[in-house]
């Protein structure tokens, strides 16, 4: 008799991306935000990150305000 792992998750979901430093496939599943690319060891973010992130020093806390600001609307604490 074989017993299903409690720990595992049906609902995920397996996206391909391409990492936009080295151009190497990576997966991300859908419970993850970003991951390392398997080849140049740079993050890669599932979604796509406004371009002011590259200059900004303010960028990274912007968009955690707005992501939670769009939880909020969506229903979410």
């Amino acid at each position: 008799m074989s017993f299903p792992c409690p720990d595992q998750d049906r609902s995920l979901r397996v996206g391909l991306y391409k990492c936009p430093y080295c151009g190497a496939q990576i997966e991300i599943f859908s419970n993850e935000d970003q991951v390392k690319c398997y080849e140049c060891n740079q993050l890669v973010y599932r979604e796509k990150l406004s371009p002011c992130i590259e200059w900004c020093a303010s960028a990274r806390q912007c968009l955690e305000e707005e992501k939670r600001k769009r939880g909020r609307e969506k229903g979410g604490k």
